[in-house]
């Protein structure tokens, strides 16, 4: 089916339709498919045909929190198309997966909040011409596999998950942006800890986990926020006792109040100093809003722009 006819075109002008090889990814894979257009009544001519990975993005200014559509890859697939009136014409293409690229299924089945697409763009004469999203599922690699599959051992229960604009302190990234799963802790934390939320940071070469636990405060202990990370090289992680590793955290953090965050020997040391609540760096004179790298994700962002609306609802749209 070619559902969207270009509007820079008129009445009579090509549709087009991109077609994924399988909608189905992790994090530093290639995907591939096809963009098909149908020749419309006249011959046409398309400048260039743009692909992009998009996904929401949560960014705060001030004591407000607002939701986005963020661009976070952009490629040229081809240029100076001619599409002759009324016929098929298929452009093949390949689209890299950023290792940062947020997870939005886990175990087979959707993470709810996440929503990760693939979105097409026709540039005739100078204008966009924004067509279909279509959704992508986003494993796990099989290092952070492990560390998931530590997380239900435990007894962890999944609350929520979003993607927040910013950097973490002492962490390398490539997005402005990351991913926050959070899980309700293990019965035996309960009345200590609120929550926990996890954090991965992929590179080719490494995975990074960042922990941040909201510690509940008691007559005579402050609450705040505890940050732990730790470092593996996706071999070492597939043989990592994460579970060990992070009930020790946990219980070190829930047992010792008004410390910063603890790391294990042999998984690195733990992140902290100067974040926000939500583990953001936070610069001089910005006025509330989010520092650094985020603001080059605010400049590209689509702010209010609902990404679960913008799927075609033809069954393979993305599901909150």
């Amino acid at each position: 089916m070619f559902k969207r006819m270009l509007s820079a075109f008129g009445i009579g002008g090509p549709s087009v339709d991109t077609v994924l090889d399988s909608p189905h990814t992790v994090p530093g894979q290639t995907i591939t498919g096809q963009v098909r257009i149908q020749g419309g009544s006249n011959d046409a001519d398309i400048d260039q045909i743009v692909l992009s990975l998009v996904t929401r993005v949560e960014v705060e200014r001030g004591d407000h929190e607002y939701g986005g559509v963020s661009e976070f890859l952009r490629v040229v697939v081809a240029q100076g198309v001619h599409v002759p009136a009324g016929r098929p014409l298929a452009v093949p293409f390949q689209l890299p997966i950023p290792w940062e690229t947020p997870i939005t299924a886990v175990g087979g089945q959707r993470l709810p909040g996440m929503t990760v697409g693939v979105r097409t763009e026709l540039v005739i004469k100078g204008a966009p011409d924004k067509g279909d999203l279509d959704p992508l599922l986003v494993g796990p690699l099989p290092s952070q596999d492990r560390v998931l599959d530590a997380f239900g051992q435990l007894g962890f229960q999944f609350r929520s998950a979003d993607v927040e604009a910013g950097r973490i302190h002492g962490v390398h990234q490539e997005l402005g942006f990351y991913q926050e799963i959070e899980f309700f802790p293990p019965a035996q934390f309960a009345g200590r800890i609120n929550q926990v939320e996890l954090t991965f940071v992929t590179s080719p070469h490494e995975l990074v986990v960042v922990l941040e636990a909201d510690k509940r405060g008691g007559m005579f202990s402050g609450g705040g926020d505890a940050f732990g990370r730790f470092h593996a090289s996706h071999e070492d992680a597939l043989t990592t006792d994460w579970a060990g590793a992070i009930s020790q955290w946990l219980a070190q953090i829930a047992d010792r109040a008004g410390q910063s965050g603890y790391g294990q020997p042999g998984y690195g040391q733990p992140g902290y100093g100067h974040h926000d609540e939500h583990g953001r760096r936070r610069g001089p004179g910005m006025g509330g809003m989010v520092a650094g790298a985020a603001a080059g994700v605010v400049g590209g962002m689509v702010l209010g722009e609902v990404l679960g609306d913008a799927f075609e609802d033809d069954g393979g749209g993305m599901e909150e």
